[in-house]
């Protein structure tokens, strides 16, 4: 090769330097620079569009309910948000001040006695008095437990809630023993989804919290929880002595 076939590149940072990095374009930095400024004030600007929703609503449901005067919007010359909220949560915690002594415990049990004597309306409060009791008592473990089943096919694997176990009258009528009844939600809303038996030996426990379960289906995947290597060996140890113990009592029970 000739010296004239021959052209050594020069480097602009000088020699024995490393190169110098090409300079992105205008358009790539306005680019970088908006879905940065997206990225921050998109989340903020949906938490408090949801805060002000969730108390514009409370507002509208307790103003009614209150005399005017008592609302600080009469006497200033702007509205004053949340004191709906404010109200609402005082007057909940001495509805339950009162629920927690013998003269509330007394009211309630007649206000329900009055209740079962009404056909339709009975049962719809029962069905929701029982709902609450289950997502808000502290002692329930309902929808506490997160876990993995095979569906909806061989191979694929959904998120699901572990919920009470099944009661006497279902569990008498399922084919064996030891089932586990379990929500699936859907993505992205996970407040619809499908709710059934399976055998607990098909259930593989996580260690995800519910929250952590919620931002996964919700985020479509794009949200993913670090899990140790650990961990995840541990589910599947678990998992292997669920299935073992399932197929000795089949074993057994032939």
């Amino acid at each position: 090769m000739s010296d004239a076939e021959f052209k050594p590149v020069s480097n602009p940072a000088g020699p024995g330097l490393p190169p110098m990095p090409q300079r992105a374009s205008f358009g790539s930095g306005i680019r970088t620079w908006f879905f940065t400024g997206l990225v921050v004030a998109g989340p903020l600007a949906l938490t408090l569009w949801l805060v002000f929703w969730f108390i514009d609503t409370v507002d509208q449901w307790v103003k009614p309910l209150i005399p005017p005067t008592l609302w600080p919007d009469t006497y200033l010359p702007v509205r004053l948000p949340g004191t709906g909220v404010v109200l609402a949560f005082l007057a909940l915690t001495l509805l339950g001040f009162l629920a927690a002594n013998l003269a509330g415990r007394t009211l309630i049990r007649f206000g329900e006695t009055l209740l079962d004597r009404m056909p339709v309306v009975r049962s719809v409060y029962k069905t929701f008095k029982q709902i609450f009791e289950t997502m808000f008592s502290k002692s329930g473990t309902n929808f506490r437990k997160v876990g993995l089943v095979e569906y909806p096919g061989r191979g694929m694997w959904s998120i699901v809630f572990i919920s009470a176990d099944p009661g006497a009258p279902v569990a008498s009528a399922l084919p064996g023993q030891g089932y586990t009844s379990v929500f699936l939600p859907c993505a992205p809303n996970p407040t619809t989804g499908f709710y059934f038996y399976l055998p607990s030996a098909d259930v593989i426990p996580l260690t995800l919290s519910p929250e952590e379960a919620f931002k996964v289906i919700m985020s479509g995947g794009l949200i993913q929880p670090e899990t140790s290597p650990a961990i995840l060996e541990a589910m599947r140890a678990e998992h292997q002595a669920l299935v073992a113990d399932k197929v000795e009592t089949d074993t057994a029970s032939v």
